[in-house]
């Protein structure tokens, strides 16, 4: 399905007429935005403008980074950890620098902007909420999910409705698409800024009498206020929700979010150095993520041999590490000759089995126990990059 969202902004008043199976939505483009969903057995085609994908004539590869907000300062923070700090000469400045990946432009854009700049060739690489590439992407297959985790901007698209009223026995979506309150004449109304997961997500559960507005402001005052039946939005911790009577319902969760890094499948393919440079991005990134909350622990443990220490460290279940503990001698010089009486283990363990780590390691024999947390873990070649190259067709 192409691009609506691009065109709202542009268009003082317009309309387009979207079909699936069995249902219709009318959008309707003003100061306000409603969108109607009723059965209907007739399929439309999509009145849309074409979205211009071509891959701009330019020597640069282009990242898209969000320009604001707590996402900006994560993923600058997440760029830094892997050693690719962004070099901006002015804060007001849109344009910056990674030092350490050449030919490389960073651009500071709002997060839906990345979307529609990845899928028109002004952008190559992007880092966004999986929820933003789901709304602006609308399911286009040039846009390419690189990493889908990269651990931070947590949140879930939800369905959320008054605790009070006729809803203070609804606690499903089953139950909330089963009210008679709903007709042709009296639909469900939902505020929310999702304007196409929204009726996707209600037309693929069989809610067929549903209207959905946009407004600006919290979407939260919508029920109160008599604007909205329903909201349909992002939701962290839900507090904001409970502190304006309103809870979510079990099946009402469209979708799980976080930060993805997400590319032009063109840009890829035709660019020149764009798929080397996303390759060192996703290792950097890989490396860093899996090395969280990892510690490298080294102990000292009297024994006849390695086989012998290995075998002793391998019968507690906390000191396997990534793949089996590494023990090596422990030379020291005694009576002129050159002996090795200790072995040096050294194995990986998560912070949350760290102190059991060490209970063991002195049940065993171990001493001098140092802790030291990872930086990175470097695999021989992460899985999403064999991922990707299969995608690409590589």
């Amino acid at each position: 399905m192409s691009l609506l969202q691009p065109y709202f902004q542009q268009c003082a008043s317009a309309a387009f007429s979207i079909s699936f199976p069995s249902h219709s939505f009318y959008v309707s483009v003003s100061k306000r935005t409603f969108i109607s969903c009723c059965s209907s057995q007739s399929q439309t085609a999509l009145v849309d403008a074409p979205v211009d994908s071509k891959i701009a004539e330019r020597d640069e590869i282009r990242l898209g980074l969000p320009s604001k907000g707590r996402m900006a300062a994560d993923t600058l923070d997440l760029l830094k950890d892997c050693q690719l700090s962004v070099k901006q000469v002015n804060p007001r400045q849109y344009v910056a620098q990674i030092p350490q990946l050449s030919n490389l432009e960073v651009w500071f854009q709002r997060p839906k902007d990345i979307v529609r700049k990845l899928l028109s060739g002004d952008l190559d690489l992007g880092i966004v909420g999986l929820d933003t590439v789901s709304e602006y992407g609308q399911g286009n297959e040039d846009l390419i999910i690189v990493h889908d985790a990269l651990d931070y901007g947590d949140c879930r698209l939800s369905l959320a409705i008054p605790k009070y009223g006729i809803f203070e026995n609804i606690n499903s979506l089953r139950e909330l698409a089963e009210m008679p309150q709903w007709t042709v004449e009296k639909p469900l109304r939902v505020a929310t800024g999702f304007t196409y997961l929204g009726p996707k997500f209600m037309k693929e559960h069989g809610l067929k009498h549903v209207i959905f507005s946009t407004a600006d402001g919290a979407l939260e005052a919508a029920p109160a206020m008599g604007i909205a039946d329903a909201i349909l939005d992002l939701v962290s911790s839900g507090t904001t929700l409970r502190e304006n009577n309103l809870k979510e319902i079990e099946g009402g969760v469209v979708l799980e979010s976080q930060a993805v890094l997400v590319a032009s499948r063109k840009a890829l393919i035709q660019r020149k150095g764009a798929l080397d440079t996303t390759h060192e991005i996703l290792e950097r990134f890989e490396a860093h993520l899996r090395a969280l909350g990892q510690f490298t622990v080294t102990a000292n443990m009297r024994g006849g041999s390695a086989e012998e220490v290995a075998e002793r460290v391998l019968t507690q279940p906390s000191l396997a590490g990534l793949q089996g503990p590494t023990v090596c001698p422990v030379f020291c010089k005694r009576d002129g000759k050159v002996t090795a009486d200790y072995y040096a283990i050294v194995i990986c363990v998560p912070k949350k089995a760290l102190y059991k780590s060490v209970q063991q390691l002195r049940a065993i024999g171990g001493s001098g126990v140092l802790i030291s947390p990872l930086t990175y873990i470097f695999d021989e070649e992460t899985p999403r990059w064999r991922e990707l190259l299969s995608k690409l067709g590589i």
